[in-house]
């Protein structure tokens, strides 16, 4: 059996806007009770041993705003049935409403456990950034999709 997997990644520092953001713009908070919080925690607490590893600061978790976006990000790529940043520009937005100074993301389907999609993402250099940039907490949404390929969208964000 052969599975193909991407992963791609998006700065702080490439904001490519899709389309305006509306001034209205709300996420529901339950949103980031869908993510599969049992590995989205395995995620955090690898990428925080590898920030400690290197002498950053651990993320904290974000269940709230941070999560409710990922999920909704993460729902939409798996209706594509695509990884993609799109509309990364509301996320951020989002999160910077709310205090964030800076925003990034890292996204990737296909990985069956949190130690192969941290492990693809730290030997990734545009993931690796984000896992260990200026950043304060953490936001996941980890959804299976209907085919079973699961998709990862974590957000990063300074508070």
């Amino acid at each position: 059996m052969v599975l193909f997997c991407t992963v791609t990644s998006c700065s702080k520092d490439t904001d490519v806007i899709v389309e305006e953001t509306p001034e209205d713009y709300t996420i529901d908070l339950n949103l980031a009770n869908e993510t599969d919080w049992e590995m989205a925690n395995e995620i955090l607490d690898l990428v925080n041993q590898h920030r400690v590893s290197q002498g950053l600061t651990p993320l904290k978790r974000d269940q709230q705003y941070a999560s409710a976006y990922a999920v909704d990000h993460t729902f939409y790529m798996i209706d594509l049935e695509e990884i993609n940043h799109d509309h990364f520009d509301v996320r951020k937005k989002g999160l910077k409403d709310r205090g964030a100074k800076i925003v990034g993301e890292n996204v990737a389907f296909g990985y069956p456990t949190a130690e192969e999609v941290v492990n693809a993402w730290i030997n990734s250099p545009g993931h690796l950034a984000n896992i260990e940039g200026n950043f304060t907490h953490s936001g996941f949404g980890v959804i299976e999709a209907p085919d079973g390929r699961v998709y990862f969208t974590q957000l990063f964000y300074k508070k």
